[in-house]
């Protein structure tokens, strides 16, 4: 049966969903055991997660629309089998764990997949490109038993735990009323608030451009537009600046005020 790729996409999370910043999961395996991870996009933020992972455990597989970076993993870690596309990685048996470190729109279907088939989660911030696919990836978690986990490594470091506790504990700064949090980004890093290109370009040989969609909107590739890095800026594929530092610059506020779900937006 020949599905186009987004009805398989879509239609396959919709199923499923009806100082360390190592995941939580590893330390959950015994102390001689070596927990198999597979890792899905191994550029940028996913090379230092697959970094972090690795020691004292299995890189059995990555993946990434990019061969170019592919290659670039495959020469640290030449035993793990490599993929240019996640739904193919994750049949591939023995896997325990998945690491997801991908632009934001593809967060949730690879995830729910993984849930979906047992394996236990790292899924890198935002966690996910709506409040309904977060939504759904909590209850598929609940469901499936196993070990979840948001990468958000600000979190871990010992600065924001001081700072957390100060607040929380020893009231530093007495009842907090207000909070008003800031950002430079976007900045120089990436663009936002642009018009969509009117243009196009064939894209590289070496990046599956129609992997890199998932199950966003058809875009044309646009060279130094979208791939590696500038796509935060588009709703298409990112969540823009609340999306890429939000969950740094608020994370410490709603840990340390013990705050539940907003209430208002």
């Amino acid at each position: 049966m020949n599905l186009p790729r987004r009805r398989f996409l879509k239609g396959s999370f919709a199923a499923v969903a009806g100082g360390s910043i190592a995941p939580a999961f590893l330390s959950s395996a015994a102390p001689n055991d070596k927990v198999a991870i597979a890792c899905i996009g191994v550029g940028g933020k996913g090379w230092t997660d697959m970094l972090e992972v690795a020691p004292n455990n299995e890189i059995v597989a990555i993946c990434d629309i990019d061969e170019e970076r592919l290659a670039k993993a495959a020469v640290r870690f030449d035993k793990a089998k490599q993929y240019t596309d996640w739904r193919k990685l994750l049949e591939q048996p023995g896997i325990d764990a998945v690491v997801v470190s991908t632009p934001d729109h593809t967060h949730a279907p690879a995830t729910a997949t993984a849930l979906g088939l047992g394996k236990h989660c790292y899924t890198q911030k935002p966690l996910t490109h709506s409040i309904h696919e977060a939504r759904a990836l909590a209850a598929l978690a609940a469901k499936a038993g196993v070990v979840t986990q948001m990468g958000i490594q600000h979190h871990a470091t010992k600065r924001i735990k001081t700072a957390v506790h100060a607040l929380r504990e020893d009231g530093v700064i007495g009842k907090v009323r207000e909070v008003h949090a800031w950002t430079d980004r976007p900045g120089n890093f990436w663009p936002q608030g642009l018009e969509r290109p009117k243009t196009s370009d064939t894209p590289p040989a070496t990046v599956h451009w129609d992997q890199w969609l998932g199950v966003a909107p058809e875009r044309p590739f646009v060279a130094a537009t979208y791939h590696p890095f500038k796509w935060r800026g588009w709703w298409d594929f990112g969540t823009g600046v609340a999306g890429d530092m939000g969950c740094h610059i608020l994370d410490p506020v709603v840990n340390a005020l013990e705050l539940g779900p907003p209430k208002l937006v």
